[in-house]
């Protein structure tokens, strides 16, 4: 059954570096008796993004997977955020979308950012998701799969583009910009989440997590509280918008073509 109305709670953490314990912990303290639909946490949220993969890498049994689990279903709501995973001695930034217990997807970072090193240290996923929650269809990306708008292009009528970062104050400005871009030209809700604070690499966030609409109008939180931000998404505003202008009827499908 579909919901025609989505609260979505965004959480601009700020982890301590590569504690997961301490962060998990907090995080659990902060996010305390929320009333929502879905809680995003931005990318690597409990380590940090650390290329330490030695120290910070888990299974997927893990604390940090099962946290998330538990959460979800003592909650009884639906988290989600990326993970340092280590899968078969290779490692991935893998997002994690759990709802009451259940894991209901998962998506490994295609674009890993090399000005940073993350191609060195983990493995890039090759399959784009998108997963139905509650009626609507959710395409999650990590951080630097923003910069990309052919692996973001709407072929699957997405409803919500879901990005989870750690993107610093020095390119703020480029990730307000891209995520309308990505709105609007996709036709589709972009919400993304970023984290606060300095890293373990002396890289400094301020947030500024972002809602824009599928016309390219920011969406201001209905409300905002210790660092945790609430938006809530119509799904009448896609419908009319598609209804009105059917722009993604000319998309392009970005297959190779072959020359002869």
């Amino acid at each position: 059954m579909m919901k025609e109305n989505l609260k979505i709670s965004v959480f601009e953490n700020n982890p301590e570096w590569e504690n997961p314990n301490v962060n998990l912990h907090q995080i659990t303290k902060d996010l305390q008796n929320i009333d929502t639909d879905i809680i995003v946490l931005p990318e690597m949220f409990a380590t940090g993004f650390s290329m330490n993969v030695n120290k910070i890498a888990q299974t997927e049994k893990g604390e940090i997977v099962q946290w998330m689990k538990d959460f979800s279903s003592q909650n009884n709501v639906a988290i989600c955020g990326s993970v340092s995973i280590n899968e078969n001695e290779k490692y991935y930034n893998r997002f994690y979308f759990f709802s009451n217990g259940s894991l209901i997807s998962q998506y490994d970072k295609h674009h890993l950012f090399s000005y940073g090193k993350e191609n060195l240290f983990y493995t890039e996923g090759n399959k784009k998701v998108v997963f139905d929650y509650e009626g609507w269809k959710i395409c999650p990306m990590i951080c630097y799969d923003l910069r990309f708008p052919v692996w973001n292009r709407n072929t699957e009528n997405y409803d919500i583009l879901l990005n989870v970062a750690n993107w610093p104050i020095t390119r703020i400005e480029t990730w307000k910009v891209l995520h309308k871009a990505r709105a609007i030209e996709n036709q589709c809700f972009a919400l993304g989440v970023n984290r606060i604070g300095t890293d373990g690499n002396n890289w400094e966030f301020n947030g500024q997590s972002q809602c824009i609409s599928p016309t390219g109008k920011e969406m201001f939180p209905k409300n905002s509280e210790n660092n945790i931000h609430n938006f809530s998404l119509y799904k009448a505003d896609i419908t009319k918008i598609r209804n009105e202008f059917p722009f993604l009827d000319d998309r392009d499908s970005f297959e190779i073509i072959s020359k002869k």
